[in-house]
């Protein structure tokens, strides 16, 4: 895809949606690392109804070690995986305020050395919570830089490193959040609503879905 269709797709994604974020829930850096930290294999939705008990008892480092384990696990059982995350939640607290202060750090490097934590955790958090101008590759994205021609590899790191050359400086802050929110609403895995995509004129998508009958 060239720069011009490149320009124009970014265009068309920022008219319907000027200024997107994540759809979880969080109000400080350290509760959208939790949520994010949640919601690996598991839904935005159901993260979030989990959360707004879990944070209403406890939103800091502090106060989930405070709360402990057990406890964690009792608000966050409805979340898959929930032991082994509660396990890394409460070990990143730990980690949080014995090198950080109780502080969330702006440095990928200290992210991913956090329980739980891997690369694609680290960019929603740099990018969501600090402003910083990184792509977090998920299956949404990964499917839409592939289908689409934006951005194709097999590598979701390589598709990551090609986004981050490719999508034009004006767009790099919000191109996360668009090419999420239209994986996952327009551009889904099973069955792409291609009849009402603003940028299906410019997607490389061979196998294009008609509107419904």
């Amino acid at each position: 895809m060239n720069l011009e269709k490149r320009i124009a797709l970014f265009s068309a994604l920022r008219e319907i949606d000027p200024h997107p974020t994540s759809e979880l829930e969080y109000t400080t850096p350290f509760e959208l690392l939790a949520a994010v930290l949640l919601s690996a294999q598991a839904t935005d939705v159901s993260v979030n109804k989990a959360t707004r008990r879990l944070f209403h008892v406890a939103n800091t480092p502090r106060a989930l070690l405070d709360l402990g384990e057990e406890a964690l696990c009792s608000y966050i059982r409805t979340i898959g995986l929930y032991r082994t995350k509660a396990k890394n939640l409460i070990a990143t607290c730990r980690l949080l305020l014995e090198r950080h202060g109780g502080e969330v750090p702006r440095r990928r490097e200290d992210l991913e050395a956090l329980p739980g934590v891997g690369r694609k955790t680290a960019n929603v958090v740099l990018n969501t919570a600090f402003g910083q101008p990184t792509i977090a590759v998920d299956t949404h994205i990964f499917r839409v830089s592939n289908r689409t021609g934006l951005a194709p590899d097999k590598n979701v790191e390589a598709v990551e490193q090609a986004l981050i050359k490719k999508v034009p400086e004006e767009f790099v802050q919000d191109a996360c959040h668009w090419l999420i929110l239209h994986g996952r609403y327009v551009c889904k895995a099973r069955k792409p609503e291609c009849w009402r995509c603003v940028i299906e004129p410019l997607c490389g998508f061979k196998e294009k879905t008609p509107a419904p009958a």
